[in-house]
């Protein structure tokens, strides 16, 4: 997601992709621990992601 999505969403609609993509990047991880991904380059876009979305949220709590 780019930085630009994520500043239209609601509090409630960041906490629960929040959640969804850290779901998604463990899922990831294990896969890839398991036997090696075909693009293992999805881990890193999905963990910035994660932080783009909790940095947001923190940003918003604070205000």
């Amino acid at each position: 997601m780019k930085k630009k999505e994520i500043k239209e969403l609601s509090v409630e609609e960041i906490s629960l992709k929040l959640a969804e993509f850290k779901k998604q990047h463990a899922d990831l991880k294990m896969a890839h621990f398991v036997t090696p991904l075909e693009n293992p380059l999805q881990i890193r876009k999905v963990r910035r992601t994660v932080a783009r979305l909790a940095t947001e949220l923190t940003n918003r709590e604070n205000q």
